[in-house]
């Protein structure tokens, strides 16, 4: 019987760093043994699965890349069908593989993932685009399985007020998992990492 393969959305607005967090994730997840490919959404190109490749973390051939060709939150919510396709690929493939994480297209506050697609997904915020970002009640931001606040470290250059992040992200999140990384240096990325284990990997092997 073929086993079963997890899969992880990764969401979030242009420049909160979805793609770096899947550079620091992929060679971490990989290092425990756990086999990993990746699809990526454009709209009309293939530009976020080519820079994927140039970094060699991942064999060319296990990133995919989607050309939406329409609104990024048609293809991960609505009609999936692009990208349902391209994950099954993978798995005919790569028989072996345990996860493909299904990085969404630049979007706003509002891109949520079908879980038709994903079993559960992550969605990307950073401290540069302020801290009043929680008190928007983006739905992609709330409801996500877990959220990332990124990029830390620059909130004293960009006068965000972190504690407050961390108080009003926790309210709006109503206890849903929140984990808060700089990509950098590493901070919160085992627990980015542990999530994955637990919440997703772990429990897509009891389903099946």
């Amino acid at each position: 019987m073929k086993k079963p393969v997890a899969r992880v959305g990764i969401g979030g607005p242009v420049g909160s760093g979805k793609t770096a967090l899947l550079e620091c994730l992929v060679p971490r997840l990989m290092s425990q043994g756990i086999e990993v490919a990746v699809v990526t959404n454009d709209l009309l190109t293939q530009e976020d699965a080519d820079r994927l490749k140039r970094k060699g973390f991942l064999p060319s051939e296990r990133i995919i890349g989607v050309e939406t060709g329409s609104c990024p939150h048609t293809a991960i919510r609505e009609d999936p069908t692009m990208n349902l396709l391209a994950v099954h690929d993978l798995e005919h493939l790569y028989p072996q593989l345990d996860l493909v994480f299904v990085e969404s297209g630049g979007d706003n506050l509002a891109s949520t993932f079908s879980y038709d697609l994903v079993d559960a997904y992550i969605f990307v915020i950073d401290v540069g685009a302020g801290d009043d970002i929680p008190r928007k009640n983006g739905p992609g931001f709330i409801q996500a399985d877990l959220a990332v606040i990124n990029k830390i470290d620059i909130a004293p250059y960009v006068g965000a007020d972190l504690e407050l992040i961390r108080k009003e992200a926790s309210e709006r999140r109503r206890g849903k998992a929140i984990a808060y990384t700089n990509c950098k240096t590493g901070e919160g990325l085992d627990q980015v990492v542990q999530f994955i284990e637990e919440t997703v990997l772990f429990s897509n092997a009891l389903r099946h």
